[in-house]
């Protein structure tokens, strides 16, 4: 049911009536220093993609690259077990998994999904006028660049961000987010991770033969992340999202604004599009549920264009 031809966040296959399994795999190198958090961040990550598909993840498999001869196998026991109490926590076991020797640890899961057809989500089903809905702040990347760079001593007479906000939302499963969306019917969803806000909605875009506005100053940000940009900390991949996205951008605002924009992040929320008739609805559910969600802008019938305004 769904391939590769419009970037959808997971694979979807029809197995029998109105059954159908989506599947995803996504891995990384550590973002933070403790190996719990780092494999917790990396489970909820991977999880995302199979809850922006509106489906219920059942079981997970583990990939892991690990360097044996630089650090002791404990760190790789408590990666493997902050992944697999994150997968428990979305109601699901890691039932298996392969790990490889290699120079720098990398951990992520196979996630393996079940939907009814009908409460399908996809990113390339959103109409004109739709409105955009986001579930987390933007801003880990330059926070975590920022942290690691100052705590590496290329900053060292600096104080290092506080990430503990940063990975309260890292570490938050986008499960609430997904059943709200799917219980009143959205026009579609993608999760925001290594492309950006941007980006992924460039492919919400594209996909769907629409385009966008967004109002930056109704796009939440943690705490510290403009201030840090504007100190001089800029993730590479953040910088790859601008080059990469700018001239799909009608820019009406600051260059700032649009770096923010394009922050590469890791475990993002849900980028929701939803229709004027059912957004009344969406909005009172995640208020109701004590969820968290944004109104960022809107949908246009400017195929494949992006206004960023202030």
């Amino acid at each position: 049911m769904v391939g590769n031809s419009t970037n959808d966040d997971a694979a979807v296959l029809r197995i029998a009536g109105d059954q159908a399994i989506a599947q995803t795999v996504d891995f990384f190198t550590p973002i933070v220093d403790d190996p719990y958090l780092f494999g917790a961040i990396a489970a909820a990550n991977s999880i995302s993609d199979i809850y922006a598909m509106g489906a219920t993840p059942i079981l997970g498999l583990a990939i892991a690259a690990f360097p044996t001869d630089v650090l002791p196998l404990e760190v790789l026991h408590e990666i493997l077990r902050g992944g697999a109490e994150k997968a428990a926590e979305a109601g699901f076991a890691v039932a298996g998994g392969h790990t490889i020797i290699d120079d720098v640890p990398k951990y992520g899961l196979c996630v393996t999904g079940i939907v009814h057809v009908d409460k399908l989500v996809r990113n390339s089903t959103a109409k004109a006028g739709d409105s955009l809905y986001l579930t987390k702040p933007i801003g880990n990347g330059i926070l975590v660049s920022a942290y690691r760079a100052i705590t590496g001593r290329r900053f060292f007479r600096r104080q290092p961000p506080d990430l503990d906000e940063a990975i309260r939302w890292m570490t938050m499963l986008n499960r609430d987010a997904a059943k709200a969306m799917t219980d009143i019917g959205v026009s579609a969803a993608t999760d925001i991770t290594g492309y950006g806000l941007i980006g992924h909605l460039l492919e919400m875009c594209v996909g769907s033969g629409v385009g966008a506005e967004l109002a930056m100053c109704e796009v939440p940000l943690l705490t510290g992340a403009r201030e840090l940009l504007a100190r001089g900390f800029r993730p590479a991949g953040t910088m790859r999202n601008v080059e990469t996205f700018l001239r799909h951008i009608e820019l009406r605002t600051s260059e700032s604004d649009l770096t923010l924009a394009c922050d590469a992040q890791t475990s993002g929320g849900l980028l929701i599009a939803v229709s004027p008739e059912r957004e009344a609805a969406l909005a009172a559910r995640f208020r109701e549920g004590g969820l968290f969600c944004a109104k960022i802008g809107r949908l246009t019938d400017r195929a494949g264009a992006i206004t960023l305004n202030p």
